[in-house]
C-alpha cells in the first residue's frame, strides 16, 4: 500500500470511528440524546493532618455564625463523640458545605477540610451526601445524576466538541501535511 493510500485509509477511519462514538454517546442514554448518566456523591471532611485545635475553632464557628445544623453532634447525637473533633468537626463542615453552595470556599474552613468522594458515616451516623442538597430532584436519596456528554443538557463541551477539538483537527492537519509535501 503506498503512503497517499494508507494516509487516505488512516484519515477514514479516524472519521468512521470518531462518528461512532458521537452516535454510541448520542444513543447511549436510552435513545434521549442525553450523553452518559454519572453517579456522584460527595461529603466535605475534616482533613486527616489537621490540628485539633483548629478544627474545634471551625467547629464551633460553624455551629454558630457559620449556621450548620450541629444536633446530631450534641451530647445524646449519632454523631457525638468528645474524643473525636475530627468527626464532629467533619459533620459540622458537611452540613454547612451542602448549605452554601458546595463550593470549593464552603469547604475550606481555613484550609482544614476538603471533598471526598468517600462517605464518612459510620454505624448510626450517617453525613448527609451533596445528592441530599439537590431539593429532591434525584430519584435516589443516596446519589445524584449528573448527566455528561452529547445532549442539549449537557454543559460545557459535548463529546463530540472533545473529539474535533483533541483529535479531528489536529489529525486533519498532519494528513494534509504529509499529502502535500508526498505530492510535490
Amino acid at each position: 500500500m503506498s503512503l497517499p493510500n494508507f494516509s487516505l485509509f488512516v484519515f477514514l477511519s479516524i472519521i468512521f470511528h470518531a462518528v461512532s462514538l458521537v452516535v454510541e454517546a448520542q444513543n447511549g442514554n436510552g435513545g434521549r440524546g442525553g450523553g452518559v448518566a454519572v453517579s456522584t456523591q460527595l461529603w466535605c471532611v475534616a482533613k486527616n493532618n489537621a490540628d485539633d485545635a483548629a478544627l474545634q475553632g471551625a467547629l464551633d464557628w460553624a455551629c454558630g455564625p457559620g449556621g450548620a445544623d450541629c444536633s446530631p453532634i450534641q451530647q445524646g447525637g449519632p454523631c457525638y463523640n468528645p474524643n473525636d473533633v475530627q468527626t464532629m468537626a467533619s459533620y459540622a463542615f458537611n452540613d454547612y458545605y451542602l448549605k452554601n453552595g458546595m463550593t470549593d470556599d464552603s469547604c475550606s474552613f481555613g484550609n482544614n477540610a476538603a471533598v471526598t468522594s468517600l462517605n464518612p458515616s459510620r454505624g448510626s451516623c450517617k453525613f448527609p451526601s451533596s445528592s441530599s442538597a439537590k431539593n429532591g430532584s434525584g430519584s435516589d436519596s443516596n446519589s445524584s445524576t449528573t448527566t455528561v456528554g452529547v445532549g442539549s443538557d449537557s454543559a460545557g463541551l459535548s463529546g463530540c466538541s472533545q473529539i474535533v477539538l483533541t483529535w479531528f483537527w489536529p489529525l486533519t492537519i498532519i494528513h494534509l501535511f504529509m499529502v502535500i509535501t508526498h505530492t510535490f
